[in-house]
């Protein structure tokens, strides 16, 4: 597990992460969103150990991230916008993280190169910023780490790219146990394969969650009430969220079960009802509304 504990850092006067406190489960996929300067990249940094916090502690396994090689060894990061060395190939850079991670596969880091078509001898100077995505992903699958640690995991890639990554790493999840760790703007890239979600917001933590949890909890309902009483008391009995009208036709998110709303309903009189599945940018909407936040502002579509 990755514990971070009351973390703080800052870039001169400005405050990148502030007392920003999270829990990473083992074997779950682990989705961080937000805009540009919620703190995504800087976390990441730290939770690799290439930065020191100014305040608080990352752990892995109870110990300290930053200058601890042992827990370095569990993490390959891919950055937003990989480094390889001046005019190498993926070959040579398959060797040298090999030279680095004792447990790398380079059987497998071939074959993954001839899956995706990279030539392993092509310079990487040469390559698309979608093929150097692809390779970075590569590099740190074959690199055989607990923990993966992805930044702005899918830019770049094709829809069919997107899925074989999705792909590569449900596979070794279930096979080997890997955690992977991914940022995004986009909370549409991550619904599918997040088990985690956790919301970053200049520099803190707003909201972290089970996706499951959340989907079970929060539903949406439209409906047309027979009259005003009715709709008086369906409000008494959901803790609303959201309530939106469009004529006659009202539109609700509440915090209720599937079930309980369904109960609800079923002693309301009403001339339409229709109950909407939720998908998690609007779960993150409903959440974050009711805190305060602009969601227009935190979240890009």
């Amino acid at each position: 597990m990755i514990e971070i504990n009351n973390v703080s850092k800052s870039f001169g006067t400005h405050p990148a992460v502030k007392d920003l406190s999270l829990r990473m489960q083992e074997h779950e996929v682990f989705g961080m969103v937000g805009t540009n300067g919620a703190g995504k990249t800087t976390l990441l940094r730290m939770m690799c150990g290439v930065l020191q916090p100014d305040a608080g502690e990352i752990c892995i396994y109870g110990e300290s991230v930053y200058d601890n090689p042992k827990a370095k060894s569990k993490i390959f990061f891919i950055p937003d916008d990989p480094y390889f060395f001046p005019n190498s190939t993926p070959i040579e850079m398959g060797e040298y993280y090999q030279s680095v991670y004792s447990d790398f596969d380079m059987t497998r880091f071939l074959h993954l190169l001839n899956n995706f078509q990279l030539d392993k001898k092509r310079r990487i100077s040469g390559f698309s910023k979608g093929m150097k995505k692809q390779l970075a992903i590569i590099l740190g699958i074959s690199s055989c780490c607990k923990y993966l640690f992805c930044d702005e995991t899918f830019d770049g890639l094709d829809p069919v790219m997107r899925q074989a990554t999705k792909s590569l790493f449900a596979k070794d999840m279930e096979e080997r146990g890997l955690t992977p760790i991914l940022t995004s703007h986009n909370l549409r890239e991550l619904e599918d394969i997040c088990d985690h979600v956790g919301l970053l917001h200049q520099g803190g933590a707003l909201l972290s969650k089970d996706i499951n949890d959340m989907k079970l909890s929060i539903q949406k309902v439209q409906v047309v009430f027979a009259n005003d009483e009715q709709q008086h008391r369906f409000e008494q009995q959901c803790d609303v969220l959201i309530h939106k009208m469009q004529g006659k036709l009202h539109v609700y998110t509440v915090r209720k079960s599937h079930a309980e709303l369904e109960m609800i309903m079923g002693g309301i009189s009403t001339i339409f009802c229709e109950m909407l599945p939720l998908t998690l940018e609007e779960i993150f909407i409903s959440e974050t509304e009711v805190v305060g936040y602009d969601i227009r502002k935190i979240i890009l579509a």
